[in-house]
């Protein structure tokens, strides 16, 4: 047997040597990678809000479906709030149905003023109520120049101050115009234009002047922060031109106006609307993005604008859908956010109570059907809303039919 040299050995050892810690180390990499792999799949599964897209979809568990005395079936569709059930009655429908109209109450007569009847197609007359023996009559008709949609309106108790609005259907521009009725003698009075024509601008009488604010700017679309005022009195405008006033924080159009224990209060609303279709010759409705809110705004003696708690879910399209009963304000339906998968529009199916003396809100009952633009009133202990526009169904809250149907329900409110 031959032994090697010793210098060969020596060779042939470091090789062992070297190659035994080459081992070692790719070992050492291997275990490291993992633990390192470990590590990170172990703080990225902490992220418990952090979904990875996946194909197998778990299946929601599907909500129970309430049926009330009408035989209409609740769902829980999207924005749906939970509230009692409200037992209603439907009285005699309106002459005619109505969409974006106007109303106001005086004493037990509940005035209605123009609205879409179809897209193409909007009224130029006044409806009247009877809350005494819930009968319509003594109709009759407005100027030739009046808004026939988006209107701001607001009463003294005899006279009904009209402002701007939108002239004419579909998607036409809006009005600069301003009028006052005197319901007695059912006779129109032209007063000073606004500075700028508006749609749906917050309406209202504070302190002896009618306050203007917010609305759609000329373009259908951009929300205005403008605040004008004009001290009137009896059916007549004191002034010769409006008064700029603090600007309101949030500007858009669709929002209830209300005066209650000397203060001025700006409830819900949105930013955007429907804006007509460029080089249409009958300007036709395009939709556009929109934000539905439900800020409210108080101004007080200090003349500055305060927040107060917001709605249960953001409202719009509720300027005439509310009344002051029991110190609370009580608003009737609307419009909210778009629904989050279909992006269409989602109507509301709540009456809302804001109690002014713990400035807190909740929902007192639900509508027969979601509905926008109500035209409301209260008579006598009855809660009464007419008009608007209705959802498609319980398991669809897009908007569809317009409606001029009546319905009343008794209201009872916790002070």
């Amino acid at each position: 047997m031959v032994r090697p040299s010793g210098k060969h050995g020596s060779a042939r050892l470091v090789v062992i040597c070297v190659s035994l810690l080459g081992l070692a180390l790719i070992a050492d990499f291997l275990w490291a990678s993992s633990s390192s792999s470990s590590s990170s799949n172990s703080a990225f599964s902490s992220y418990h809000d952090l979904i990875l897209p996946s194909n197998d979809k778990p299946k929601q568990p599907q909500p129970k479906k309430k049926e009330d005395a009408s035989g209409r079936v609740l769902s829980a569709t999207f924005a749906d709030l939970p509230g009692p059930e409200l037992k209603w009655e439907k009285m005699a429908a309106s002459p005619v149905p109505r969409l974006d109209g106007a109303a106001v109450q005086i004493k037990n007569l509940l005035y209605v003023f123009a609205g879409y009847g179809t897209i193409d197609y909007v009224h130029s007359h006044v409806d009247i109520y009877n809350f005494t023996d819930n009968t319509w009559g003594g109709r009759f008709d407005m100027p030739k120049e009046m808004a026939h949609s988006h209107l701001g309106m607001v009463t003294d108790g005899r006279y009904i101050y009209v402002v701007t609005g939108q002239y004419g259907p579909q998607c036409r521009g809006p009005t600069a115009h301003t009028f006052v009725l005197d319901t007695e003698t059912k006779q129109w009075r032209d007063m000073p234009p606004l500075p700028v024509p508006r749609y749906a601008p917050a309406t209202q009488l504070w302190r002896g002047r009618l306050h203007v604010m917010g609305g759609s700017k000329e373009n259908r679309y951009d929300p205005a922060l403008e605040h004008w005022s004009l001290a009137v009195k009896d059916g007549k405008a004191l002034e010769k031109e409006w008064r700029t006033e603090i600007p309101i924080p949030r500007g858009g159009p669709h929002r209830a106006c209300i005066v209650a224990d000397d203060r001025l209060y700006v409830i819900g609303g949105q930013e955007g609307d429907f804006m007509a279709k460029p080089g249409s010759p009958i300007f036709k409705c395009s939709r556009r993005n929109e934000v539905v809110y439900g800020n409210v705004y108080m101004l007080d003696d200090e003349m500055k604008w305060k927040e107060l708690p917001p709605m249960p879910k953001p409202d719009s399209h509720i300027e005439f859908a509310w009344v002051f009963v029991n110190n609370s304000f009580v608003i009737v339906g609307g419009t909210t956010d778009k629904h989050p998968v279909t992006k269409k529009m989602v109507l509301n199916g709540e009456v809302f109570q804001f109690n002014l003396g713990t400035l807190k809100w909740s929902v007192i009952g639900k509508l027969p059907f979601r509905v926008k633009t109500t035209l409301v009133g209260y008579w006598n202990g009855w809660l009464y809303f007419t008009s608007g526009q209705k959802d498609k169904g319980p398991n669809d809250p897009a908007p569809k039919k317009v409606i001029g149907d009546v319905y009343r329900t008794k209201l009872k409110l916790s002070l």
